[in-house]
């Protein structure tokens, strides 16, 4: 799922991983805290073979419910690659990106639970057990 990114001025100030319940926590220098589930991120990976080459070209991402990040890595100062647990380690995730993902959390998971639903797909929000 395409999402559109606008500069947000912030940066992180730590990034935690949390393997046993694969929460991406992520802290800005404006005090802002994201808890940013592992599947949250990988459905919402801005990668070609997700989002395509263009509009229209987006791939529903399905069945990521147990996605876990294995590794995080560094790209310069502006981004992290994480490589998921189902092999993708192509999506580059901006320190805006994140803010966005963050702060736009409610709007964009119940939109891809909508999606999903029109796709015969069922899935509950990970954040609320």
């Amino acid at each position: 799922m395409r999402v559109i990114v606008k500069p947000c001025n912030s940066q992180p100030t730590e990034i935690k991983l949390h393997q046993l319940s694969r929460i991406l926590e992520i802290s800005y220098d404006d005090g802002s805290v994201f808890e940013l589930p592992c599947e949250y991120l990988r459905v919402f990976t801005q990668s070609a073979d997700a989002v395509g080459h263009g509009p229209g070209q987006e791939v529903l991402q399905t069945g990521k419910e147990e996605v876990a990040i294995l590794a995080i890595e560094p790209v310069g100062n502006y981004a992290i690659r994480p490589v998921f647990s189902d092999g993708h380690d192509t999506g580059l995730y901006t320190w805006d990106f994140l803010y966005k993902l963050g702060s736009d959390y409610p709007c964009l998971w119940a939109e891809y639970l909508r999606k999903l639903a029109a796709a015969g797909y069922e899935r509950k929000d990970p954040l609320k057990n």
